[in-house]
């Protein structure tokens, strides 16, 4: 085993492997009962189809976007079998999740000027 980029154990990534997938479940579960939750605030309140209804709709798109993303990072780190391989994908994700959230604040922002006009 090399110093310069020394390697995780496979019995710890398959313990983290299996950490990941039962986070990501617990994850969904909630994200689930939180947007239905607000769907049955915004029916009773006839807010849905409101400025702030559609906005709140995008916001629970965008997390469970984002907390897809960081579970698949998640999961591809663990799967990695050396931490230069770890670095590189960091980066990527880190890349990756700084453009989508750019798009995202843009989307919102074009939402709240067309609910003006």
């Amino acid at each position: 085993m090399s110093t310069d980029n020394p390697e995780i154990p496979s019995k710890v990534r398959d313990f983290a492997d299996k950490s990941v997938e039962q986070a990501r479940g617990a994850i969904g579960t909630l994200l689930d009962a939180a947007r239905k939750t607000a769907e049955v605030i915004q029916t009773n309140t006839k807010t849905a189809d409101t400025p702030e209804g559609q906005a709140v709709a995008k916001g629970f798109g965008y997390a469970q976007e984002n907390i897809g993303a960081i579970f698949d990072f998640a999961q591809k780190l663990v799967r990695t079998a050396d931490l230069k391989g770890a670095v590189e994908l960091q980066a990527d994700f880190v890349r990756s999740q700084a453009a989508a959230m750019e798009k995202q604040v843009a989307e919102l922002k074009s939402l709240s000027r067309t609910d003006k006009t």
